[in-house]
């Protein structure tokens, strides 16, 4: 039973595909390559030995702006929601940045930062930063209280009342906000990399459409970002799976 649910995924997929090639077959107009005509662009891009560089550009692109958001948001998230000063003090400005979209940067990183990694680094460092940052504050405020001052009754001291009640109940919510900025990085790393780089697969599905419409090429470049992504997704899901972040806390 369990190997009949694994492989409805599968089959649903295969499917579509069938339906894709059967489509663009009968279609007298072919605006869009069919799966094996993909599959001979991801080959070609092989054969030229570019494909390798350009997922590892964008994989190294946004492996520096997502750790750099995690390393700076996660703590000032979590001392903002500790603090209740804290929060008045920064909650305007969070407020006030927060519906910028991060391509709205685009020509401020590329003035600051020249066309290069640095301002791709410095863009999918923006999308993360503050879905991390207000997700650290949220989890933190999500406590309840009686947690608090019960480690506080029993004589916790502050490095062990963050250790031991402050870090386990807010890791259950940082994974999530984890496995959302990530997809946000990966979404603003295509895009920046349309704009304000010269490699990576952005700029392949960019530079496949100007370079005489190989639209073989653009849907390669499109299913690899859906596969990389779907796979990084995978990866950051797999914390769930360690020990001290498989439960939260319950009101009941």
């Amino acid at each position: 039973m369990n190997l009949r649910i694994r492989l409805r995924p599968i089959l649903f997929i295969v499917i579509l595909l069938a339906a894709w090639q059967i489509s663009i077959s009968r279609s007298s107009v072919h605006l869009l390559p069919g799966p094996w005509g993909v599959v001979g662009g991801v080959a070609d891009l092989v054969r030229h030995g570019v494909l390798f560089k350009y997922v590892v550009a964008s994989l190294f692109r946004v492996t520096w702006g997502f750790v750099l958001a995690v390393l700076v948001a996660v703590p000032l998230g979590l001392a903002i929601g500790w603090y209740r000063r804290a929060e008045m003090a920064f909650n305007p400005i969070i407020q006030l940045l927060r519906p910028i979209s991060p391509l709205a940067w685009i020509p401020i990183a590329i003035l600051w930062f020249g066309v290069g990694d640095l301002a791709a680094i410095f863009l999918i460092f923006l999308g993360c930063f503050l879905p991390l940052l207000l997700t650290a504050i949220n989890a933190v405020q999500s406590v309840p209280t009686v947690y608090i001052n019960a480690g506080r009754n029993f004589g916790l001291s502050s490095f062990d009342l963050i250790y031991r009640v402050l870090y386990p109940a807010v890791t259950p919510q940082l994974i999530v906000g984890l496995r959302i900025a990530l997809g946000i990085a990966w979404l603003v790393v295509v895009a920046a990399e349309m704009i304000a780089v010269n490699s990576g697969l952005g700029f392949l599905i960019v530079d496949a459409r100007n370079a005489g419409n190989r639209y073989d090429l653009v849907v390669a470049g499109m299913v690899l970002i859906g596969i990389i992504g779907l796979l990084l997704d995978m990866g950051i899901r797999s914390l769930e799976n360690i020990k001290s972040s498989r439960w939260s806390y319950s009101e009941d």
